[in-house]
């Protein structure tokens, strides 16, 4: 524990450093170094632990309130989200250096902001808030990284847009603070003891345990990007800078995922039935609706904000399968259903931070995060447009990628619903099921659309044409998960392996329970389908597929060459224009048409001249986040209200202050008097 905490130390004296040197030539490798060397003592010590059979480790500071202290506690759990923060803060700092050595020079503009002292600070929180054993270390853990974050969304403060995001941003943090706040002072009611060990052992009462459930699917939903929660999500991650927008999307609501599993599945005791029902049904509704969300954007890093959503919303899935399954005393298909979450955990942040990368590469060479200003970046940017297109293609849940497996394991535990005796929740498994399945497609079609406008086709723009390939420090930050993404996808079985203390830790079984022999390149969880996957066989048989394809379109194919004008959308000339290739909104235009039309009241203005008339046709979309009139703009005119009304204290006279005062008093002593007895 002393060596997680030193290290969590270290990352303090880094933003020191940052600080302290900001300004020199040498300051982005000393607070980049000294990160990726933080974060890589964590991960390596959470890995061996957790190889180890799970790390239990306790420490007790004399720091903060003087009769709780700070409890610090790592056990299987945490190690798991401590390898997933770090091993994402490694990547971010590698890539960051290159970022921020290469962004001063291109076209992108200077950056803004403090983020060199702050950078290592948001890291430091989160790792903070996965070694708190306290509710009052765990909160205050929290807001630090939620302040931390906050701070570089506005590093970029000259940008337009981003003082409308901070400011959605630091309204949806608070809100969610206060709701785990009220969330651990209903655990701690009964005891009024604020450690997680005593809350461990003092269960809530039923209706305590449903507040507690519906306050923590608000708290660390509004953080992780739960629908209707997640308005604030596609503003602020693409208002930050490139690599700190790959660890918020890919890290930061990992730490929101690791809130909902320590309360829903350690702290609050055995789980009722209708726990999971509610969290999958949120699972689905963030799933459908953040694909969608995301087919309809042109700008590359909402793209992927919004694609965030609609992972998160798998992962809430596979949460709600396993507290469903552990109410029906069917361990070992809880077990599966949570090992299929932790996977995605895993898999979500590397492919979601590879993408992430890929956008910054892209700004960095055209300035522009646009794909209708993009295209033809597969020729100028040939090294980035490889690992873009394993990122795509693993978020796609294409075999023998990562994203399959995570996905083909959440269907294993889905297909298991006939083992449950409620027939309300074998319905509504049936009916997640679907919905995951439209969400999948959708997502293959939402990736198809972004890779083929950005790297595909013609260039659109000056910028697109005169592109050139990023650093060789970027490239390697994108290399190193994009590595990882094919690795887990052929062999997933050792990291599901590295799962099990977790998973005996939350639901007292393993996935692999009940066979004798489970070799490490094949993964057979047990099922009562009894499914299994081998990634080794998928990728030989695909890439025998691929070299006999190949062989035989060149011996079939004349060698005769024939020269014709192609067919360009119309236009007939023998040098077609980048202008008349498919846009990225004509690209996504049939499924806004079939889903935005209801949904988002998505509308298609079309602005024809008459004949003779030399202006150019426009065509221009709008369409309505249905979160926004449903919870932003009623939740803003109540504190628009609250907040007209309120401004009349600071008019008042000295003896009605003290009356207030007086009155606040005596409302505190009676709730003291009520709660006492």
């Amino acid at each position: 524990m002393g060596l997680v905490v030193s290290a969590i130390a270290l990352l303090f004296a880094v933003a020191v450093a940052g600080a302290a040197a900001k300004r020199l030539p040498q300051a982005p490798t000393v607070v980049y170094g000294g990160t990726a060397g933080a974060c890589a003592l964590i991960a390596l010590w959470a890995a061996v632990g957790l190889a180890g059979g799970g790390p239990d480790a306790t420490m007790i500071l004399p720091i903060g309130l003087p009769w709780i202290q700070a409890h610090l506690r790592t056990d299987a759990l945490s190690a798991v989200f401590l390898i997933v923060v770090n091993l994402g803060g490694i990547t971010a700092s590698l890539f960051g250096w290159g970022y921020e050595r290469a962004h001063h020079d291109s076209h992108a503009g200077s950056q803004d902001g403090p983020v060199l002292p702050l950078y290592p600070l948001f890291l430091a929180g989160m790792n903070m808030v996965l070694i708190a054993a306290d509710a009052f270390t765990f909160l205050l853990s929290w807001e630090f990284m939620s302040l931390a974050s906050w701070l570089l969304v506005l590093s970029t403060h000259r940008e337009p847009d981003t003082p409308k995001a901070a400011r959605l941003y630091l309204l949806m943090a608070s809100f969610g603070t206060a709701c785990l706040l009220l969330a651990f002072g209903v655990l701690a009611t009964a005891h009024g003891d604020y450690s997680f060990a005593a809350i461990r052992a003092h269960a809530p009462e039923a209706g305590a345990a449903a507040l507690v459930v519906v306050l923590i699917l608000l708290g660390a939903g509004s953080k992780a990007g739960l629908v209707p929660l997640h308005v604030w999500l596609p503003l602020a991650h693409p208002a930050a800078p490139s690599h700190v927008s790959a660890l918020m999307s890919g890290v930061m609501t990992k730490v929101a995922v690791y809130a909902m599993i320590r309360v829903l599945f350690d702290l609050l005791g055995e789980p009722e039935w209708w726990w999971g029902g509610v969290t999958m049904g949120f699972g689905a509704l963030t799933a459908v609706m953040g694909v969608l969300y995301a087919l309809m954007q042109d700008d590359v890093k909402r793209l992927l904000a919004y694609s965030t959503v609609e992972n998160i919303g798998a992962i809430v899935i596979a949460l709600g399968l396993a507290l469903v399954f552990k109410a029906a005393h069917t361990p070992v298909i809880a077990a599966l259903a949570l090992a299929a979450a932790l996977l995605h955990v895993v898999n979500h942040s590397l492919f979601k931070s590879l993408l992430f990368f890929a956008a910054g590469a892209m700004l960095t060479a055209t300035g522009s995060r646009d794909l209708n200003r993009l295209g033809g970046l597969i020729h100028r940017m040939p090294t980035t447009a490889v690992l873009a297109l394993i990122g795509a293609a693993a978020i796609s849940a294409l075999p023998p990628l990562n994203g399959f497996v995570g996905e083909w394991l959440l269907f294993q535990a889905i297909l298991n619903a006939p083992a449950l005796s409620e027939w309300s929740l074998k319905i509504e498994i049936a009916v997640v099921g679907a919905a995951l399945a439209l969400a999948t497609a959708l997502a293959g079609a939402c990736f198809v659309r972004l890779y083929g406008i950005a790297f595909l086709g013609r260039p659109r723009s000056r910028a697109a044409a005169e592109a050139v390939e990023v650093g060789r420090a970027m490239r390697l930050g994108m290399a190193v998960p994009a590595v990882l993404c094919v690795v887990l996808g052929v062999l997933p079985t050792p990291l599901i392996r590295l799962f099990e203390p977790a998973l005996r830790l939350l639901v007292e079984a393993g996935p692999f329970d009940g066979r004798a022999y489970q070799p490490w390149f094949w993964l057979a969880p047990t099922s009562a389908i009894g499914n299994s996957y081998n990634g080794l066989i998928m990728l030989v048989v695909i890439a025998l597929l691929s070299v006999v394809l190949v062989l035989g379109i060149h011996r079939k194919a004349s060698d005769r060459v024939r020269w014709s004008i192609p067919w360009g959308c119309g236009f007939d000339g023998p040098d077609p224009a980048a202008v008349t290739q498919y846009t990225a909104s004509s690209f996504g235009q049939p499924i806004r048409r079939a889903f935005g039309s209801t949904v988002f009241r998505a509308r298609d203005h079309v602005d024809m001249p008459a004949p003779g008339d030399t202006r150019p046709a426009r065509l221009s979309v709008t369409w309505t986040d249905p979160a926004w009139l449903v919870v932003v703009e009623p939740l803003s005119r109540a504190v628009t209200w609250l907040a007209d009304r309120a401004n009349r204290l600071q008019f008042m006279t000295i003896r009605r202050y003290l009356t207030l005062m007086f009155l606040a008093l005596v409302v505190l002593l009676v709730m003291v008097a009520v709660t006492q007895r």
